[in-house]
């Protein structure tokens, strides 16, 4: 079973800055591609993607090309610095634009095109934040569809206040978050699978008019 993941890098440096979001990444998709996975990473600050809530804001909005590919994607990652305790501006827009998705139910059922999708959650920076970011960015993803496995996040987080980052830090050789990566892309992968076979039978649009009768 063939499985395609999709990483978002919400870096807020454009190419062809380094980015040690980028670097992390890097690692991560080491990992993917030993459990034959095929990868692809995007930076999001290097396309047009304008503020909204919607899947397509026009006027050039790049969003629709980045949707495209998450939407062919079975895995999807986003990776995000830490700007002051918490995740950047750019993985904040990211979840606000994924709300478009929820206005694009499927005829049959209601489904959002992101169910039977699984996604995680990557974060990295020098100063504390790490479990703040993740909690938000795991709430958002789940609300939008998305299936978030049993430790489908990892970290690095060096010491607090001004100091080396990831690639200067060789968080690369940091047991505690490597580990976290392990567990993030094998429970990504098998969650992946396992909703490829047995997809969920949730009848959105049902459960929607039960909701009505209930609250009647």
């Amino acid at each position: 079973m063939k499985l395609k993941a999709l990483f978002l890098n919400c870096t807020l440096k454009k190419s062809p800055k380094t980015s040690n979001t980028e670097a992390f990444i890097e690692e991560a998709e080491k990992v993917f591609k030993d459990l034959d996975v095929s990868t692809e990473i995007v930076r999001v600050v290097d396309h047009d993607v304008k503020f909204g809530v919607t899947s397509d804001e026009e006027n050039g909005d790049e969003w629709p090309k980045i949707l495209k590919k998450v939407k062919a994607a079975d895995i999807l990652i986003l990776a995000t610095p830490i700007w002051r305790g918490d995740r950047g501006a750019v993985a904040k827009m990211v979840a606000e634009r994924f709300d478009g998705i929820m206005e694009e139910g499927s005829e049959e059922n209601g489904q959002f095109p992101t169910y039977n999708k699984v996604a995680g959650v990557m974060v990295d920076g020098n100063e504390d934040g790490a479990k703040k970011a993740i909690s938000s960015m795991v709430f958002d993803l789940s609300e939008h569809g998305f299936t978030v496995p049993v430790n489908g996040f990892c970290y690095y987080v060096g010491e607090a206040g001004p100091g080396p980052s990831y690639i200067e830090a060789e968080g690369n050789k940091h047991e505690f978050t490597n580990n976290m990566m392990l567990l993030m892309a094998h429970n990504l992968v098998h969650l992946a699978k396992t909703l490829k076979e047995n997809p969920y039978p949730t009848d959105v649009k049902k459960l929607e008019e039960k909701a009505k009768e209930m609250s009647k």
